[in-house]
């Protein structure tokens, strides 16, 4: 891979919670601005991530899924036009627990050199991984990433 950004945090939960909360409709729609995925998480699933107005936002497929250790899709900005013009790049979401933790390890990678879509989603995965930590040690995500932005 040409580029690649790396995430790391620990989240007071167990795997099974963390899992259920990078993939389960439901949780997703509090910390991450009102979205959600359509995805059935088996490997060669397509994966969606839908925008609250119905649009996907987000598009790709289960590259490997071993529930509750690792994820890892394919992804496709599709609301972006020079992201989109990219194509995919891989996101994996390691989870290892370590006492009454777990790591969260997330890696997206691209052979796009000097990547636009990593440089921007860099910037965003931390606050959004801050909100998922936050939301399942206190029951409240963050505010800033509760609302869809109103110019996508």
């Amino acid at each position: 891979m040409k580029e690649r950004f790396t995430y790391s945090t620990y989240i007071r939960c167990s795997p099974d919670l963390l899992w259920q909360a990078l993939t389960a409709r439901e949780v997703t729609r509090q910390y991450w601005a009102g979205t959600w995925q359509e995805c059935d998480w088996s490997r060669g699933s397509p994966w969606r991530l839908v925008a609250p107005d119905g649009r996907t936002a987000d598009s790709g497929e289960v590259l490997e899924a071993d529930r509750p250790n690792k994820l890892v899709i394919s992804w496709r900005d599709e609301l972006h036009e020079e992201l989109r013009q990219e194509g995919h790049s891989k996101v994996s979401y390691v989870l290892e627990e370590i006492g009454t933790s777990v790591k969260l390890t997330v890696i997206q990678e691209s052979e796009v050199e000097n990547s636009v879509a990593i440089a921007a989603m860099s910037k965003g995965w931390p606050h959004l991984f801050a909100s998922v930590k936050s939301l399942l040690e206190t029951g409240y995500p963050l505010e800033e990433t509760r609302a869809w932005p109103v110019d996508l």
